[in-house]
């Protein structure tokens, strides 16, 4: 038997709690990590990382996967990486170490063949974004790994995950466009498959029934800053009575504000558009972006933790967490020409 196998079961705690003692990591009460160390060096047990992952079986890495997106590295991918952030500040506080890819269309199509875990190079996994199919989700689900998927959602199975208040969050951007005097709103969606889409397609379509409107609704297959462009100029050729845009995202919110200025039509004067995640990039646009802000890092660390959370008790029944989100009033909307008196 390995020694920290051994000690685990001695001490009737888990591995990962053995590790943490023996590493000097929080998350373990004094009075233990004393005597996990002290009967450690009777046994002369000598600290070396790949000794230990290869006798216990454990890589002590965890996996971090975003969908590889056209033109677009994870570090330039401002959501993702600020979520990469929060699960980095948890990580580094445990015994595990923190691997970084992106999922490729191969891998997606061929989830046995995904090296990560066909060679056990982790211990578990976070998959975030709502472009990972439930396919590949559920192929994961399927091996002994640990997982726990960001910003998406699977229809029909209990899985470990983290997600904002897509719905109420648009609710509430939609009602905010509204109390504006805004009557004709249009909304730049991404597809219906997507999960946070769908649920941000239902707030807006509560508040819009609720005030008794219509919405002018089109869907694209990506949600980019190129999406975001052709979607406006086709929304506004079918429908130019329209005088706001709601986007499911920031990326296609600038995407829209951008063909707006090549149509000669002046944000938020001509037209208000509001997006939503409040990425760094809408306040540092012109005019800045309103938004709905999600606490993409404390989604990170939510999804860390429980991840640490199942790796220390595989039993724990799976759950979703919800953060909440706020608006973030900036420059790019305002009262409608009629309501202002212009």
């Amino acid at each position: 038997m390995a020694l920290i196998d051994q000690l685990a079961q001695e001490f009737e705690v888990s591995i990962a709690t053995v590790s943490r003692a023996l590493n000097d990591k929080p998350g373990v009460s004094k009075e233990l990590r004393d005597r996990i160390v002290a009967r450690a060096r009777e046994l002369d047990y000598t600290p070396n990382f790949t000794a230990r992952s290869l006798a216990s079986s454990r890589t002590f890495n965890i996996g971090y996967f975003v969908r590889e997106k056209p033109n677009l590295v994870l570090q330039q991918d401002p959501f993702y990486y600020e979520i990469q952030h929060g699960i980095e500040a948890v990580t580094a506080r445990s015994a595990y170490h923190l691997s970084v890819a992106t999922l490729t269309y191969s891998h997606i199509r061929k989830p046995s063949e995904f090296r990560p875990v066909s060679e056990r190079r982790i211990d578990a996994m976070i998959l975030a974004g709502p472009d990972i199919p439930t396919e590949f989700v559920m192929a994961m689900l399927k091996t002994s790994l640990p997982v726990v998927i960001v910003d998406n959602r699977l229809a029909n199975t209990a899985v470990n995950s983290v997600n904002c208040d897509d719905e109420g969050g648009a609710y509430h951007a939609a009602q905010h466009l509204i109390r504006l005097g805004h009557r004709q709103i249009g909304v730049i969606a991404g597809p219906l498959a997507w999960a946070s889409s769908a649920r941000r397609l239902r707030g807006y379509t509560q508040a819009a029934q609720e005030a008794g409107l219509r919405l002018h609704i089109l869907h694209e297959q990506e949600t980019s800053l190129e999406s975001g462009e052709s979607a406006l100029r086709r929304l506004y050729e079918a429908h130019p009575e329209i005088t706001a845009i709601a986007a499911v995202n920031d990326a296609m919110a600038l995407g829209a504000m951008r063909a707006a200025a090549q149509l000669g039509l002046r944000v938020p004067d001509d037209l208000s558009v509001i997006g939503f995640d409040n990425i760094a990039w809408g306040a540092m646009n012109h005019p800045t972006l309103t938004t709905m802000n999600i606490p993409k890092v404390q989604m990170g660390k939510e999804a860390a933790m429980r991840l640490l959370a199942v790796l220390e008790d595989p039993e724990l029944m799976p759950s979703e967490i919800v953060v909440p989100v706020q608006l973030v009033e900036r420059e790019s909307t305002a009262l409608r020409k009629e309501v202002n008196g212009q």
